[in-house]
């Protein structure tokens, strides 16, 4: 029997995906040898690679001849670099919602000037900012649509006029409708939402990289390498790649992603349900109900010897990952994608229930 799995990353992954990623290890595409094995650039492999671009791109809804699909070692972490190298030309605009925002910021300082047009942290990253205008002479505009340790999510898309648009969308992609055509760069690591860690998926405008980026960096940090190699210039992580193509394929078999979100709203009602219903006892770290994430369920109860409690308890039922980032403590249920709908219903009846037993 499979826990209920609500770490924040690595995270739950689909159980096709768990399955046919288990059956490559052993023996890939009826070769005699494990995907683990077999060379990046054999007719086998290539498969799987084109495959994954070409379902990510259908899933966004993106044109294969304005955008490329790159897997890249090194995490989102690295972008938060790379970015700025090919971008950064003059200035870039930032918007810092959460931890990730800020590291992202601090990195784009380093390799010029970058500017933090506004930031939630007065209050503890507890709300998303709406009174900012980005400057049309800015080389790019970044967001993170995601805050995973402090539970806000982004429901709508920034305006950036006719500025480049450049997202983290590490903990919640693919985990919604929207325009994914408004952006020219998207990065996530996978670990959160659509494959186990290694590897990150970048979505690229093929003329953004083409006319604006930089030729005088590293060859290795140029996505003008990568796009003109398919993302093969390296070796690339070749079993997170097959992962993450699998979860493509589950995401499509699933509904593609209208099915997707309204299975992530139902989840997440659920458990803020409880919020709402005993809003004495479960305190959500979200100041305005607006920005609530459905990925990453933040909250606290009254003590933090209740909170122990709590996560004691719900282990004891098969509920893991519930204890809340380090750096902030309290509760947190990450609800990606491949979270079931039934382990969101056993957490909603166990709060329920800890509520009448404890309030």
């Amino acid at each position: 029997m499979r826990a209920h799995n609500f770490f924040a990353g690595p995270a739950v992954l689909p159980v096709p995906v768990i399955e046919a990623t288990k059956d490559a290890v052993i023996d890939f595409a009826n070769t005699g040898v494990s995907i683990m094995e077999i060379s990046h650039r054999s007719k086998e492999f290539d498969k799987v690679f084109k495959e994954a671009q070409n379902d990510a791109l259908e899933i966004m809804g993106l044109d294969p001849k304005d955008y490329y699909v790159l897997f890249l070692g090194g995490g989102a972490s690295l972008q938060f670099a790379m970015i700025p190298m090919n971008f950064q030309h003059t200035k870039s605009e930032y918007i810092v919602t959460g931890e990730w925002a800020g590291k992202a910021y601090k990195e784009a300082k380093k390799m010029g000037n970058a500017i933090s047009i506004a930031s939630s942290e007065d209050k503890n990253f507890a709300y998303l900012p709406k009174d900012f205008k980005v400057s049309q002479d800015a080389d790019y505009f970044h967001y993170t649509t995601n805050n995973t340790i402090y539970g806000t999510e982004w429901k709508s898309i920034p305006d950036a006029g006719n500025t480049p648009l450049v997202c983290d969308m590490s903990s919640d992609f693919l985990s919604r409708e929207m325009d994914y055509s408004k952006f020219s760069l998207i990065y996530a690591g996978a670990q959160k939402n659509i494959g186990p860690a290694g590897v990150v998926m970048i979505v690229v405008k093929k003329s953004w990289v083409d006319e604006k980026a930089k030729t005088d960096i590293p060859t290795m940090m140029k996505y003008k390498t990568h796009v003109d190699k398919e993302s093969l210039f390296n070796t690339p992580p070749c079993l997170p790649v097959f992962a993450v193509g699998q979860t493509m394929k589950w995401i499509k078999n699933e509904g593609g992603l209208a099915a997707i979100q309204k299975r992530n709203e139902h989840k997440a009602g659920l458990i803020y349900g409880m919020f709402d219903t005993y809003n004495d006892f479960f305190k959500g770290s979200v100041i305005v109900p607006e920005d609530r994430s459905l990925m990453n369920i933040t909250f606290n109860l009254p003590t933090a010897e209740l909170e122990d409690k709590f996560i004691a308890e719900a282990k004891k039922l098969n509920m893991l990952g519930l204890k809340g980032h380090r750096s902030v403590g309290g509760i947190r249920a990450s609800t990606y994608n491949a979270c079931p709908v039934e382990s969101c219903e056993a957490l909603a009846k166990f709060m329920e229930e800890f509520y009448k037993n404890n309030k």
